[in-house]
């Protein structure tokens, strides 16, 4: 059902002459669904001519610690979220899920432009239609979430509502020839 199922996406994010510069976080634990994966996000990142970097981390539940560590350094626009988790014979795969799920969700909440593209499935065939490229292209849809996001919050902060404080830098300077300059 999986590989004939389709969704509506969005338009590609647009952006001015700044572009985004994202990270993308990636765990390789199965490294050829992890290689389509990244294909797809470096794909969809390119076509909006924004720019990447990449780094690896052991597990799914290491991508969220990552990005925190990378958002201090104040050098990425977003992140894309990159990995997967299969469903095996024990019930670390639900802490897997839930937890990395959690912490991408608790960054995200607090502003920080975040795609997740980390597959929770049952199986390896699961895994590889939604990783392929060319087929449901998971990777890239984090991709452009990720930028859909940067482009929303770069709309909502230069947004004002017309009230409060002026900053100082609004303020006029009236010259008085008696007592110096004042403001009005």
């Amino acid at each position: 059902m999986a590989e004939t199922e389709s969704h509506y996406t969005l338009p590609a994010a647009e952006f001015d002459d700044h572009k985004p510069h994202l990270l993308i976080v990636i765990s390789p634990y199965y490294k050829d669904i992890a290689d389509n994966l990244l294909s797809g996000a470096k794909a969809a990142i390119s076509a909006t001519g924004s720019s990447y970097d990449v780094v690896k981390v052991p597990g799914a539940l290491e991508v969220p610690t990552a990005i925190k560590l990378a958002e201090a350094s104040g050098k990425y626009d977003g992140y894309v979220a990159l990995g997967c988790v299969i469903r095996g014979e024990t019930t670390h795969y639900e802490t897997v899920c839930n937890d990395s799920s959690r912490g991408l969700t608790l960054l995200g909440l607090k502003g920080v432009c975040i795609g997740n593209g980390i597959l929770t499935v049952e199986n390896r065939h699961q895994a590889e239609v939604r990783a392929n490229a060319a087929g449901q292209n998971k990777g890239g849809g984090a991709a452009d979430a990720a930028l859909h996001l940067i482009a929303l919050a770069r709309k909502f902060v230069n947004q004002t509502k017309g009230i409060g404080f002026k900053p100082a830098s609004e303020h006029i300077i009236i010259a008085d020839a008696d007592d110096g300059p004042k403001k009005a």
